[in-house]
């Protein structure tokens, strides 16, 4: 006996079909909004992400936390400290520190002691990872663009002020909880 379809199937049917990493369009409009946001950002952040890292993978044969230490080191060009780098990449200086090992070992960054404390290494770019970075730069901000190129500037220009605010709200919200 074949079971009856359900009133639902039509639903199932509509989220088999979506993306496995749109997250919000599983939740019903009466499921709170901020959980829907919140889950809509990172949908979109997974998406451009998934793409950048098979960027990088395909034309620079690099992954995304190379081509992230690099452009925060060659923001600083007379280098900086480890806990800097982990500070600024948001990770701890354990996670951190192989991936600098690795990219030390390339050639592409070096560590200098500190004039100041010579237990402290300063992170800096060699000419081959700056030569490298200059590289994968521009294709990455193309990559980024393309991705985006369907967004109405005027549109992407609100997303980003509201994005700030949310931020902003993090923020503080953050600092009461401390």
């Amino acid at each position: 006996m074949v079971d009856a379809p359900s009133s639902g199937t039509s639903e199932q049917n509509k989220l088999s079909n979506q993306s496995a990493s749109d997250f919000e369009t599983g939740l019903s409009e009466d499921e709170q909004l901020d959980i829907r946001v919140w889950l809509r950002l990172l949908t979109c952040a997974n998406l451009i992400e998934r793409r950048v890292r098979k960027n990088l993978r395909d034309k620079f044969d690099t992954t995304l936390p190379r081509f992230d230490v690099l452009a925060q080191v060659d923001r600083t060009p007379d280098g900086q400290p480890m806990r800097e780098l982990s500070r600024r990449m948001m990770v701890t200086n354990g996670n951190i520190t192989p991936l600098v090992d690795r990219l030390v070992e390339d050639k592409l960054i070096k560590r200098d002691p500190s004039p100041e404390d010579r237990r402290v290494q300063h992170i800096r770019l060699t000419t081959d990872g700056k030569q490298a970075l200059d590289e994968m730069i521009p294709a990455h901000v193309s990559w980024v663009n393309n991705l985006m190129a369907n967004l109405d500037r005027d549109d992407a220009s609100q997303l980003y002020a509201l994005l700030g605010e949310l931020k902003a709200s993090i923020q503080t919200a953050e600092r009461d909880e401390d």
